[in-house]
């Protein structure tokens, strides 16, 4: 995390949210707790940190951080009572972050958290394991192994083109990229592209902003660069890569409902199509291109590095099947063909993974930035969506970081200031990641590793090398050229057959089929005594979500089994082996399980013992993650099982007490079959706006295109309730063209003002389908004036010792809070000071002491705030007085109104004035 600079947030993103100066109450650390002040659930304050802002004009929720929050991949996410309330937009100084309310009341903001990748930001971070963790014993080596070079050399080049529009988007993106190349490569030679994901954008210095354009006397971040040696080992290998900038994106994705998913996507589909023209006319190529070898657009590889991840999974998905034109910013033919991806430490905010595009995703386990590893959702996420011939592949990867896969993120070999991460200090001194723990990678040690299981993605995807399949798929093998990284894989998908899957329709007994994502930390499947998180139960955008599920296992004592019953048999015949997704708890060693499979016709078969050890984590790491264990199924064919109709599976603790997690379980055959590509629906949501009208009721319906081609497919819509934020889900059929997902809105006029309202619509694919843009709805634009403020003394002449009391009224009442906040100011001599008003008061208003006495209007963090209530017209403020034995004349006090949006006196605003006798 960056600590000595300054840290910058874009000058757009600046200008949306109207910036926050450090005079205004976002410095001031617990909101007053006197009558009148702003409060969260029914009268009681707000948490430390959290305030009001904007007025009814533009009622905003502010959260201040008391450290700086890095930019990064992870989307920051303000949410109350376990629902995601909206993704604020960062003000200018690294702390602050700023949420419209669209319609709700503070009355409604109950049990406030800020959540980033998976983690609490609002809350310190506890300390980690308290023994230091153990690495696994290192996995035989894989008979080959990608991370040696080739036997080419390589030149690197660049390439500088116009910049490009995208929709959304105000400020033109660059197209820039470096392009490494084999020498002496003869024929065409296949592609991979590299998008790098969200990080600063323009440095001077030790100073870093996230603004696009760059300003003069500043430089681009060159993350683009950061995969170079990546590169050169593709190149080596016989690739022509390229990887491309994307500040323009970084620096205005903010704004973007998808967190500029399809920006990132449209921008890497223009490359690839300039690519495509060069290699029919490579005359009209640049210097870079040229003196590479001739690319081969047929054989693509992608590789994408956190919001780059989620970039080219969406690049894939548009390839294959184009995005509705007014969201896209390409709009020519599709000329290559996208054969794998690769995501390093990716997002998936959408949580719609192509299904039948062969993938690979790098897990990093001390991610500090996407540090839920919500990326295992391209592996999960594919189950029973497509065809099931491509490969999905999870590689996780003990003691990475996120930045580190990046040079140029990586400090000491960076350009520009650069940091870990994975926050570490004396006082939050992490067992696993710490920088000198022993599980912790080291810069280069992670890059190595990450380059070599790119280059084994590239080997499998585009040229078809099977050999490389065991470092990917859950076999056991470790590729030597990662050492000493220990790196696990598991897959779904290509050879695997039928299967137990937890969200297909099982039942259960002597375990537990959990609700995977239900936010209550009770009813999760991990449990309140967790320490750590499971990638597999990453949140999403709903406050639950319908068929994500696991199997919890708990056991006391040996011998108890949990029998898992699929609705209809599964057969699994062909396959050599049954392959489990299993996890234990983190740092526990020697769960034995035995497992054991029932035909339909009720003959049994023991197939053997299972051990399984859990990884090495800590409360700060998401380390609960599916390790693949395959048992022989020869057993079952001795015993004459019906390995063609399985009814149930059994698994029979044999070790005194534990827990364990069952994913899935696979019929598992070696080799990759041929990819198929099919023809699927394709679900794209819009957002309309709309004015509310004065009266009457309109109703509007939420823009949801149906393309592609195909039959049909099957997705689950969600509604979200503004008011609440609760969500309906149904599962709709849906074909290409087709207008099966229907969701009117009701709209009310009326003439009380309020704020504008979204109604959020949410879609993911479940079977037989994909979702593009998964995210729109309809917003209620308010149409009506404000009300007019005015103040009045209640009591604004009293003797020490009686309370100062001003109302502050409205003209009519409206449909929403109306705020207003008042900072003192200088008054006429002699002044009320510190030793005038109650010293608990004083110190729980502005966290200063009364003594030495001096006057209010030294004292920069002494507010007041009115919250007038929706349908109420007036609110009281009230400044307490203490009664002393000093005589003294009349003193006074002034308060001037704030501008909530820029922290200064509001211009023309009102004021409150009073004085206070001597009582004697």
């Amino acid at each position: 995390m960056v600590r000595a600079r300054r840290i910058w947030v874009t000058a757009a993103a600046l200008l949306a949210v109207a910036g926050a100066s450090p005079g205004v109450a976002v410095a001031h650390s617990q909101p007053p707790s006197s009558p009148g002040a702003l409060t969260g659930d029914g009268g009681a304050p707000l948490p430390p940190g959290w305030r009001l802002a904007g007025g009814g004009s533009a009622p905003q929720l502010v959260w201040r951080s008391d450290r700086p929050v890095p930019m990064g991949d992870a989307r920051v996410e303000f949410r109350a009572g376990g629902r995601l309330l909206g993704v604020p937009r960062p003000a200018a100084d690294g702390h602050t972050f700023r949420l419209p309310l669209d319609g709700r009341r503070a009355a409604e903001l109950r049990g406030l958290e800020v959540w980033s990748g998976g983690r609490r930001l609002d809350e310190r971070e506890a300390a980690g394991a308290a023994s230091a963790a153990r690495l696994p014993a290192p996995l035989p080596a894989n008979g080959v192994d990608p991370g040696k070079p080739g036997a080419y050399r390589t030149k690197t080049g660049e390439y500088g083109l116009k910049s490009v529009r995208l929709p959304g988007f105000s400020a033109p993106v660059e197209m820039r990229a470096v392009v490494v190349a084999p020498v002496g490569a003869s024929g065409k030679r296949p592609l991979a592209l590299f998008l790098h994901g969200r990080h600063y954008t323009c440095y001077k210095g030790q100073d870093i902003v996230g603004e696009w354009p760059c300003k003069a006397g500043t430089k681009p971040v060159p993350s683009h660069r950061g995969y170079l040696r990546d590169q050169k080992l593709l190149a080596s290998q016989g690739y022509v890569t390229v990887s491309i900038s994307a500040n323009g994106i970084n620096g205005q994705d903010f704004a973007a409902e998808d967190g500029g998913a399809q920006a990132r996507s449209s921008l890497v589909r223009l490359h690839l199509a300039r690519w495509a023209g060069w290699a029919e006319h490579p005359e009209t190529a640049p210097k870079a291109v040229r003196e590479a070898p001739r690319a081969d657009l047929s054989r693509v590889l992608l590789v994408g590095h956190s919001r780059g991840g989620e970039g080219v999974n969406r690049a894939a998905l548009d390839s294959l099947t184009p995005p509705p034109a007014e969201q896209d910013g390409y709009h020519g033919p599709v000329r290559w063909n996208i054969r794998g991806t690769v995501l390093i430490g990716p997002t998936v905010f959408g949580q719609n993974p192509v299904p039948d595009v062969p993938s690979m995703t790098i897990l990093p386990g001390c991610d500090g930035d996407v540090s839920d590893l919500q990326g295992e959702v391209y592996v999960d996420g594919t189950r029973a969506v497509g065809n099931g011939t491509a490969l999905h592949s999870a590689v996780y990867m003990i003691g990475a970081n996120h930045n580190f896969f990046n040079s140029e993120w990586t400090p000491g070999q960076a350009t520009a200031p650069a940091d870990d991460d994975f926050f570490d200090d004396s006082e939050h001194r992490d067992a696993v990641c710490a920088k000198r723990a022993a599980t912790r990678l080291t810069a280069d040690q992670q890059h190595r590793a990450g380059a070599t299981y790119i280059a084994a993605a590239a080997r499998l995807f585009v040229a078809g090398d099977d050999r490389v399949r065991p470092l990917l798929d859950g076999s056991g093998k470790r590729a030597p050229s990662a050492d000493p990284a220990r790196v696990l894989s598991h897959a779904v998908g290509a050879r695997r057959g039928a299967g137990f899957l937890p969200d297909g329709g099982v039942s259960v007994t002597g375990g537990t089929l959990c609700a995977a994502v239900d936010p209550s930390p009770a009813k999760t499947c991990l449990g309140t005594g967790a320490k750590g998180a499971s990638p597999h139960f990453a949140l999403w955008e709903t406050p639950r979500e319908a068929g994500r599920h696991a199997i919890a296992l708990r056991w006391n004592r040996a011998g108890t089994p949990a029998r898992v019953t699929a609705k209809q048999p599964v057969s699994l015949s062909g396959a050599k082996a049954l392959a489990l997704r299993l996890f234990v708890p983190p740092n526990t060693r020697g769960a034995r399980l035995d497992v054991t499979l029932t035909d339909a016709a009720g003959k049994k078969a023991k197939l053997g013992r299972v051990t399984v050890d859990g990884l090495p984590g800590s409360q700060r790491t998401a380390s609960y993650w599916a390790r693949e264990i395959r048992v022989p199924l020869s057993a079952a064919e001795r015993a004459g099982l019906d390995l063609g109709s399985v009814k149930s599976m059994e698994l029979t603790p044999r070790s005194a007490s534990g827990r364990a997690w069952l994913m899935d379980a696979w019929g598992w055959r070696p080799g990759t079959p041929a990819v198929r590509t099919d023809a699927l629906p394709r679900v794209d949501v819009g957002r309309t706006t709309v004015d509310e009208g004065d009266s009457g009721v309109r109703t509007y319906r939420v823009p949801v295109k149906v393309t592609g081609r195909g039959g049909s497919g099957q997705v689950r819509v969600y509604v979200l309730d503004p008011a609440t934020g609760k969500a309906k889900d149904r599962l709709v059929t849906v074909r290409p063209g087709g207008q099966d997902i229907d969701v009117p809105i009701e709209v009310k006029g009326n003439t009380r003002y309020d704020t504008d309202t979204s109604y959020d619509v949410l879609v993911k694919a479940v079977r037989g389908a994909v979702v593009g843009s998964y995210r729109g709805g309809i917003t209620v634009r308010d149409d009506d004036p404000a009300p007019t403020m005015t103040v009045t003394p209640v009591a604004g002449d009293v003797t020490e010792g009686q309370p100062l009391k001003w109302r502050v009224s409205l003209s009519e009442a409206v449909e929403v809070d109306m705020v207003a906040l008042f900072q003192v100011a200088p008054a006429t001599a002699p002044e009320l000071s510190t030793k005038d008003v109650p010293a608990r008061w004083l110190r729980d208003t502005t966290g200063e002491k009364p003594d030495p006495g001096r006057p209010l209007s030294k004292l920069s963090g002494l507010y007041l705030w009115a919250d007038i209530p929706a349908g109420r017209t007036s609110a009281d403020l009230t400044l307490p007085t203490v009664k002393d034995q000093v005589r003294e004349s009349k003193e006074s006090v002034r308060f001037r109104q704030i501008d909530m949006l820029t922290g200064e006196p509001k211009a023309g605003g009102l004021e409150l004035s009073g004085s206070v006798r001597d009582a004697s």
